[in-house]
């Protein structure tokens, strides 16, 4: 396990609910080639916070390379509705184009 892995884990004993430590975490697995628990970790964080809208485009695509595509379809979707809500384009374009490159 790497260092910033067990540091991340530390953090989130004491701020289980934090998006960010989440979100980082989830990263570091997918850097790491555990795509399972990376999903774990980013599925929890959007249980924790469905506005967090940086987490749909990293486990969309996530979905992708696991071949789960309508999965990965219905993030983008979430997605998009969540980062339209929060008013954030620069997301809503990055989710956009990643469901336009899956469904077209």
């Amino acid at each position: 396990m790497s260092e910033r892995i067990e540091k991340l884990l530390k953090f989130l004993e004491a701020s289980p609910k934090d998006c960010f430590l989440n979100h980082a975490l989830a990263l570091e697995y997918v850097k790491a080639g555990d795509e399972s628990r990376a999903r774990t970790y980013f599925e929890t964080n959007l249980n924790n916070d469905p506005h967090y809208v940086a987490t749909y485009y990293h486990l969309g695509k996530l979905l992708e390379r696991t071949g789960a595509t309508d999965a990965a379809v219905a993030i983008y979707e979430k997605g998009m509705a969540e980062a339209k809500l929060a008013k954030d384009m620069h997301s809503y374009n990055e989710l956009q184009a990643a469901y336009e490159d899956l469904v077209y």
